[in-house]
């Protein structure tokens, strides 16, 4: 049984940092291409950043990038984000999925796997 069980979140000023975490367990980690997706109150969940299961190749929506970075440690078999400064249209709850390598990262309906997400907000 797949569980990935994300952790980090809370509440930041504008500019401020927070990392979150990702565990998984139940798949072999290093298999998989990981992700992290984000859903605002009343918006679509939309994506953050992915990275390839060895760790090498890693995808930014525009919008985060420069600001945010994706890792994982697969001998740990966690994904990690640090958000850097945080803005307050970051505020989300942000979730890790996890899915078979693809060339469509960004695209959330690959994704067969999904933690319950952490709440990420930003004041300003």
């Amino acid at each position: 049984q797949v569980q990935l069980v994300e952790s980090g979140g809370g509440l930041v000023q504008a500019g401020g940092s927070l990392r979150l975490s990702c565990a998984a367990s139940g798949l072999t980690f290093s298999s998989y291409a990981m992700a992290w997706f984000r859903q605002a109150p009343e918006k679509e969940r939309e994506f953050v950043a992915a990275v390839t299961g060895n760790g090498y190749t890693t995808y930014y929506a525009d919008s985060v990038k420069g600001r945010f970075t994706i890792s994982r440690d697969n001998a740990k078999n966690t994904l990690y984000l640090q958000m850097n400064s945080l803005e307050p249209e970051d505020t989300a709850v942000y979730y890790c999925a996890a899915g078979p390598p693809m060339a469509n990262y960004d695209n959330r309906y690959v994704y067969p796997y999904w933690g319950q997400g952490t709440q990420v907000t930003v004041s300003s």
